[in-house]
């Protein structure tokens, strides 16, 4: 058993899989959920049968909907709730927050007017923490908790933030890989479920493979576009914080935003579509968030226009096939080392 105790802060799905990967490393992991009931049955049964009902808990995770209780004495806390509640239950943290402590954000969204990703948040509320840092990366729970191979991104400027990350959740399954660029890693894990919500509704309409591929090959434009914009590293983009989440989550019937946009590609309705999924999915949110703050700074995504109007503005699904194949003149070459040098200029910029 180790000495340290790591603190979950979130009860659903992919909460409750980086608590058992922490639990069966050895960690003492107090998991807090929000409702007591949930608690009680978590410890007497072993498992969270809300969400996992085929998974085992290690005996090392002890469920709480005590904030306090959960937070008091851990080393390192991962909050990996809804966006929408994240900032309420870090403004409930900070009386219990000790300066030795580190928080990451495994929250994949944006919170609106203004523009904040989850560790601004963090940043905004918790000025006495050690560090803070963001987990994001390919990981749909359910294979996770079926240990199946999988891996993910921690970035933080802290060194030893990063060393407890992995020692927490390294597994002959699983993978955790570092980064310093803190922002690129945020918004990768952000911006890939707008997408995801695009190639769902391209897969109920039927575009195709090809049709996919050059879906996601616009996405990954967009998204580098506008992480740059807000001074993310480009290259984060080709790695498996970007490119490695994109298509997993893109391409997946277990990822919740692409099933979100499957349903709204067979005609419901965006509370129906919602409905249907039954868990929250953050890409109807952070589109919203999203297509303002590219309003704001001009930055060109058409993707997002595309499924904005179809979502609010009643446009036909089809016009997303249009707005993918329109292309503005020159050649593919033209045009990438046209978006890579602006990219590489915002960077720069940014970096002064």
């Amino acid at each position: 058993m180790r000495s340290s105790k790591i603190s979950v802060l979130g009860g659903g799905s992919f909460g409750t899989v980086l608590a058992n990967l922490a639990a069966s490393n050895g960690y003492n992991v107090s998991l807090w959920v929000r409702d007591a009931d949930q608690a009680l049955r978590i410890n007497s049964e072993g498992a969270n049968t809300s969400y996992h009902p085929e998974l085992q808990l290690s005996e090392n995770i002890v469920a709480s909907d005590d904030l306090q209780e959960v937070v008091t004495g851990a080393s390192i806390i991962f909050i990996a709730t809804p966006s929408i509640i994240f900032e309420t239950i870090v403004q409930r943290i900070r009386p219990y927050i000790e300066p030795n402590m580190h928080v990451v954000s495994c929250t994949k969204g944006i919170k609106p007017e203004p523009f904040r990703t989850m560790t601004d948040i963090i940043k905004l509320n918790l000025d006495n923490t050690s560090s803070i840092g963001v987990l994001s990366g390919p990981n749909l729970a359910r294979e996770i908790a079926e240990n199946k191979a999988a891996g993910t991104v921690i970035a933080s400027k802290s060194s030893e933030l990063i060393n407890l990350s992995k020692e927490a959740f390294s597994s002959n399954s699983f993978k955790v890989y570092s980064s310093n660029d803190i922002e690129g890693v945020e918004l990768a894990g952000a911006l890939k479920n707008i997408y995801a919500i695009v190639c769902g509704m391209a897969e109920a309409i039927d575009v195709g493979e090809n049709g996919l591929g050059l879906i996601l090959t616009r996405s990954m434009a967009e998204m580098s576009r506008f992480a740059v914009a807000k001074g993310a590293n480009p290259v984060t983009f080709l790695g498996l914080a970007g490119m490695g989440d994109l298509v997993a989550t893109c391409t997946s019937n277990l990822s919740r935003n692409f099933q979100l946009g499957f349903n709204l590609g067979k005609g419901m309705s965006l509370n129906d579509a919602k409905n249907a999924v039954g868990q929250v999915a953050e890409g109807i949110r952070t589109l919203e968030v999203v297509k303002q703050e590219s309003d704001r700074l001009k930055i060109k995504m058409p993707l997002v226009d595309s499924l904005f109007n179809i979502i609010y503005k009643n446009e036909n699904n089809d016009n997303l096939i249009h707005i993918t194949v329109r292309t503005s003149g020159g050649t593919i070459e033209e045009k990438r080392l046209k978006i890579i040098n602006s990219d590489l200029d915002i960077l720069k910029a940014n970096q002064k």
